[in-house]
Order: C-alpha cells, then sequence, then structure tokens
C-alpha cells in the first residue's frame, strides 16, 4: 500500500466531481508522476511543483479502485501469474490506470506514462532502462505511443526467463485495441496474455434498481458514474467526447474533422442498435460509404462502437447480413443525444434502443471471454437479439432484450428459437422478478442474466 511520505503534500485536495467543470480525472502518470515512481513501499520525494496536485490524484485513483472492485482485477492478476507480459486493453478512462496502480501496490513497480516525453526518454535505451528496474513489475502505459518498444520487449523477456523469472514482468496498457494487438502479436507470441477492461457494468456498481438506472443513464465510466449530479456527470461526459473528437482519435488513424467525426457518433446514437446501412449514413454525411465504414472501424478499434455480427450458421435461410452498431457507452449515447436526466432519457425515442445496448453491454462483459456473440434476423422477419455460444457445456443461449414490466412474445421472436434450436432461451426485461414465459422461455432481469453468463462455465 503506498505511503505519503512528504509532509507539504497535505495540504493538497484531490479533484472531486463538485466542480461540474472538472474534467475527467486526470491519470497519475507522465511527467509529473515522480511521486509516484516508487509504488511498491513509499512515494519518493520529489522537486516536481505539481507534486502535491499528482499525490492528490494518486489518492484519488485508490479512493475509487477501493469504491469499485473491478471484476477484471482478478483475471490480470491471475494473467501476471500465468504470463511474462498481460496487456490491459480499454477505451481511455475506463479504468485501466486505477487498476494497474492498485496492483503496482502490492510489489515491487515501475510505472511510465508513454503519453509523456519525460517518460518516453526514459527508454531512449529501453533495454538498459528494464535491466535496472529487473525484478520489478513494470507498466507502460498507452503503450500504442512507443510500438517499437515490442521488439525489444521480446528480447528483456526471453533473457528474464533463461534467468528464472517467466512471470509478472510487464503489464501494457493500451487504448486502441487493433494497433495494441497487431504490434504485440507480431513479436510476443507466446509471452503476452490479453485482458478486456470496459466501462463499469450492472455486476461491478450493485444491484439496487436507482443504481442501474443510474448506470443506464450515465454510463459506465467511472467519474462519470460516480459525479455527484447528473449535470456533473452530462458535462464530464461531453468533455470526453471533445477530447476523443479533437486529440485521441487523430493519434489513432487518418486526419478526421472532429465536426465530421462527431456528426457520425451523433448519427450512430440516434441509430443505436439497427444494422449498418453505410449508405445512407454516407449519403447524410456527404462522404463515401467506404470512407464511413472506415470511420466507424476507427471507433470500434478505439473500443467506443461494437459492431454485432450477424449470425451465418443457418445455411437455409435468407439472413440479415449486415452488423448491428451500437455506441458502446450508454452515457455517451445520451450526452451525444443532449439527454442530461432520466426524464429527459425516458421521453426519448432512442429509449428502448439505448436499454438494448446498455443490457448487450452488461451481459457481454459479464460472459466468458470465449463466448461468440451475433444477433438473428431473417429476411421473414425472424429475430433474436443475442445469440451467445458458450461452448460443449452450456451451448447456445437465446437472449431477447425487451424495455418494460411486462414483456410480450412476437411470432418473430418464435420462429427465431425455431431456427437456432437453442439450450436456453430468455427475455430480458425491466423488471427483477424471474418467471416463465413459455415452454422453455424465462422471463429475466438483466444483472440476474449477467450473474447467470459469469457463472455459465462454472456449471
Amino acid at each position: 500500500m503506498m505511503q505519503i511520505v512528504r509532509s507539504d503534500f497535505r495540504e493538497a485536495k484531490p479533484l472531486t466531481s463538485q466542480s461540474p467543470s472538472r474534467p475527467l480525472a486526470p491519470r497519475a502518470s507522465g511527467v509529473h508522476t515522480s511521486v509516484a515512481r516508487t509504488i511498491s513501499g513509499e512515494v519518493r520525494r520529489t522537486t516536481d511543483a505539481r507534486g502535491g496536485l499528482i499525490l492528490a490524484n494518486l489518492k484519488y485513483h485508490v479512493k475509487n479502485a477501493r469504491m469499485l472492485k473491478r471484476r477484471c482485477h482478478e483475471e490480470v492478476e491471475s494473467a501476471l501469474a500465468r504470463q511474462a507480459a498481460v496487456a490491459l486493453l480499454g477505451p481511455r478512462q475506463a479504468g485501466k490506470t486505477t487498476l494497474a496502480l492498485m496492483i503496482a501496490g502490492t510489489r515491487p513497480s515501475t510505472y511510465l506514462d508513454l503519453e509523456s516525453a519525460q517518460d518516453r526518454s526514459k527508454l531512449s535505451d529501453p533495454e538498459l532502462y528494464f535491466e535496472q528496474h529487473a525484478g520489478e513489475l513494470i507498466i507502460l502505459d498507452e503503450i500504442h505511443r512507443a510500438p517499437e518498444i515490442f521488439q525489444t520487449l521480446r528480447g528483456v523477456i526471453d533473457r528474464a526467463r533463461r534467468k528464472g523469472r517467466r512471470t509478472g514482468l510487464f503489464l501494457l496498457l493500451g487504448s486502441a485495441a487493433i494497433d495494441l494487438l497487431r504490434q504485440s502479436g507480431e513479436t510476443l507470441a507466446g509471452r503476452i496474455e490479453y485482458v478486456n477492461m470496459g466501462p463499469l457494468d450492472a455486476l461491478e456498481v450493485g444491484a439496487a434498481r436507482p443504481v442501474q438506472e443510474r448506470l443506464w443513464l450515465r454510463g459506465g465510466f467511472p467519474d462519470s458514474f460516480l459525479a455527484a449530479s447528473d449535470e456533473d456527470s452530462f458535462r464530464l461526459r461531453q468533455s470526453f467526447i471533445r477530447t476523443y473528437l479533437e486529440r485521441d482519435v487523430q493519434q489513432f488513424g487518418p486526419r478526421v474533422p472532429a465536426e465530421t467525426l462527431n456528426r457520425l457518433w451523433t448519427m450512430l446514437a440516434h441509430n443505436q442498435a439497427a444494422t449498418l446501412n453505410a449508405s445512407r449514413l454516407a449519403a447524410a454525411l456527404d462522404m463515401t460509404s467506404p470512407t464511413v465504414a472506415r470511420y466507424i472501424d476507427l471507433l470500434a478499434d478505439l473500443l467506443l462502437v461494437r459492431r454485432l455480427a450477424p449470425f451465418h450458421a443457418n445455411a437455409g435461410k435468407r439472413l440479415v447480413k449486415s452488423p448491428k452498431v451500437y455506441v458502446r457507452d450508454s452515457g455517451i449515447v445520451h450526452a451525444l443525444l443532449g439527454l442530461q436526466t432520466f426524464d429527459d432519457l425516458l421521453g426519448h425515442p432512442v429509449a428502448g434502443a439505448s436499454w438494448e445496448g446498455f443490457v448487450l453491454e452488461s451481459l457481454l462483459s459479464a460472459a466468458p471471454s470465449t463466448v461468440a456473440a451475433s444477433f438473428y434476423r431473417t429476411a421473414a422477419g425472424a429475430e433474436m437479439d443475442l445469440v451467445l455460444e458458450l461452448g460443449a457445456r452450456a451451448g447456445r443461449w437465446a437472449i431477447e432484450i425487451k424495455r418494460g414490466l411486462a414483456p410480450t412474445l412476437s411470432k418473430g421472436f418464435h420462429n427465431a428459437r425455431e431456427d437456432l434450436a437453442p439450450r436456453k432461451t430468455f427475455v430480458v426485461y425491466s423488471g427483477t422478478e424471474r418467471y416463465p414465459l413459455a415452454e422453455g422461455v424465462e422471463a429475466i432481469g438483466h444483472v440476474t442474466m449477467a450473474q447467470e453468463l459469469a457463472l455459465s462455465l462454472r456449471r
């Protein structure tokens, strides 16, 4: 556990959500983190004039980590015990740095933020730097900013293995899935394990109805969810969107006008849970369909948009072939559409689709990582919102998502169920009671459904 050793930091106050204009909490890292360099036993002294603010932010991260136990914490710890390098992938502000600092507090560790020029300069001779910190867990944040490091990591890991240090050497944090997977996959095969970390989900915040409604409205980014008021949360999400559009997106792909990407992102929010029609989006944005597809690919690579693939195993049916597209975080959907309060949300036409996306993300977050997900829709109108392939032990599950307390079953649902022949079928609705709707069909709340998925392969 970190110990504060600087008496002159005592008056530093952590950033709180009381200030509505506060940006999402900055990570304790980079050029300003000399106070955090030794995380395992103490905080080193520093002459950095901003040290008090940095230490406050360290305390902020640790406090939030204690308040909200992340389910992937144990998964990362287990992966570190198995493998030399672990890559923790997730969108910005999802809590990766917070979790990494919590893990670092349990062992000798060194943390570098590769968005910081000062920290990157320390890796001008990476092999020498890593050798100086042998025996420590080395945490490299925003690893995609220094892709050339991967080739060095391979040699460092191999030498450490020959000396008997085979596990827990590197924890790599990345916000862009494709870049990181490609770079690491080319050089670290057999030396790295991947763990996905999204925003908070339904199993991480408590099952009480007001808490789940707040999660749906505000989304799962921790600062947004924990904000003092809906107004504070809304402003935080607006700031998040602006930062992504003006800075982050530009780092990962061809330069895209922020206004154009904002219009696309907003159109995707309006069309939440719809099948992708790139031609229609292109016409509205005055661009070509391939360009729209490329921009959506970029948002998906940044883990901001999900493309849910259509089910394709039934060769005897005319199946819809386009993916369904979801803005992954419900709070971002609502911020893009200007929905600040729960009443605003319930009165908006997107409420049903927003609920579907919220439930879908909650279920996929809870499901085992090996699960294959798709949706089922035929030209004749048979439809199932979510089809999960859980392997030989648990089989195929079919899930329909309904907003409301009295779900009904359509002809399209029954036809889809007949086509899919699932082992289990559920209708996830807005209530909490679990009861049979029809032969082989259960109505179930989304939290209980997430719990079922989390335990699906343990039974």
